[in-house]
């Protein structure tokens, strides 16, 4: 129990202490011109400086919340599919494809979407859904064929239909390695979503390029230390959703 408990607190207190020593340096070592570019232009106010890194997180996280979502509403079905009978010959082309969607820089499938649609406001989740699809949809398929197919044919031999052993038997089954798929994916997505600034799509790039475009280093710390943070936080509530959410006769098998 009580290491349990250290494990849980571990994270928080790193984030809290990294949060502290950001604050510190970059109050060390700013200077007009930071000030500006982590305000977002408008150091004229006394919380601008505040109000733009949380306009920031905040756009970040809804790039990363969207394309979440639409990443389980894409992978879990896409995984079930992949593990139907009659669904072989369709497997190899959905594979490829996202396959290639993940080995493509992220960046140039962001640029590629913008040359042929234009910057329109679903482009960068559209981006970010084909780089982070494949882990969820992978686990899926994985927890699915874990399954013990005994289980499976005494869920039968109770005269379950085809779709009653999916939903009552193999996908809670399969849940604790579907969620560390989703745990990969959200992680994927944070760091991804900061090339999102080169679509024009905001979020915690804007601060890092903004960084790096005026060779200031406590901005470009402050957006990458931030993006971090973010990574390591979703991380953190994922692993604990993945414990807790998975059956209990399989939470001793899994930690955070």
């Amino acid at each position: 129990m009580t290491r349990t408990l250290l494990r849980l607190l571990a994270t928080p207190v790193a984030v809290v202490v990294a949060l502290v020593v950001l604050y510190w340096q970059v109050g060390e070592q700013t200077n007009s011109i930071a000030v500006s570019a982590l305000a977002g232009g408008d150091a004229t106010t006394a919380h601008a400086f505040s109000d733009n890194v949380i306009t920031k997180v905040g756009e970040h996280l809804k790039l990363v919340g969207i394309s979440a979502l639409f990443v389980l509403l894409v992978g879990v079905p896409l995984g079930v599919v992949l593990t139907r009978t009659r669904s072989r010959l369709v497997s190899i082309p959905i594979n490829a494809l996202f396959n290639a969607g993940q080995a493509a820089p992220v960046i140039g499938v962001l640029v590629l979407l913008v040359s042929l649609f234009g910057i329109k406001s679903w482009v960068p989740y559209v981006g970010l859904v084909v780089y982070a699809v494949l882990p969820v949809m992978r686990n899926t398929v994985e927890g699915i064929r874990n399954v013990d197919p005994a289980l499976i044919d005494a869920a039968r031999g109770q005269g379950f239909s085809r779709g009653q052993v999916l939903l009552r038997v193999e996908l809670p089954l399969a849940v604790p390695i579907i969620l560390a798929g989703i745990r990969t994916s959200l992680v994927l997505l944070v760091g991804t979503a900061t090339l999102a600034t080169f679509i024009n799509a905001g979020g915690l790039g804007d601060i890092i390029n903004d960084g790096i475009k005026n060779q200031r280093n406590p901005v470009l710390l402050t957006g990458a230390v931030l993006a971090a943070v973010l990574a390591v936080t979703i991380d953190w509530l994922a692993g604990i959703a993945e414990r807790y959410l998975s059956p209990k006769g399989l939470r001793g098998e899994r930690t955070a």
